[in-house]
């Protein structure tokens, strides 16, 4: 089995999550059945939901000389809302996990599986 990250993307200002309480919880119900369901099917590695993108500090010790900034690493009106780290027999069946995903948490979900160790 191939681990896969299913990674959920979003644009500031254009979907973010909603601010209605009713349809905020309905999200978050959608998301928790979606979780229990990976459960359920055996693909379940890990989840989690981040902060917004202000909470994000950047560390850099490449040069040796250690740098932290506040903020994200790339100024962009795109960010990382969060990750599902699954396993799947093949891509088809993580791109399956990641519309379902999508539906549940009403974003955009990109697949990426993990480089061979």
């Amino acid at each position: 089995m191939t681990q896969y990250m299913l990674s959920v993307h979003g644009v500031v200002g254009e979907d973010d999550a909603p601010t209605d309480p009713a349809e905020l919880q309905k999200m978050y119900d959608d998301v928790g059945a979606f979780n229990t369901k990976v459960k359920d099917a055996g693909a379940w590695v890990f989840a989690g939901g981040l902060l917004p993108i202000t909470s994000a500090t950047c560390v850099d010790n490449t040069s040796g000389q250690n740098l932290v900034t506040d903020g994200p690493f790339a100024e962009s009106k795109e960010y990382l809302g969060g990750f599902w780290i699954i396993e799947a027999p093949d891509l088809d069946v993580a791109l399956k996990w990641a519309a379902e995903g999508s539906t549940a948490c009403a974003a955009k979900v990109e697949v990426r599986p993990f480089a061979a160790e």
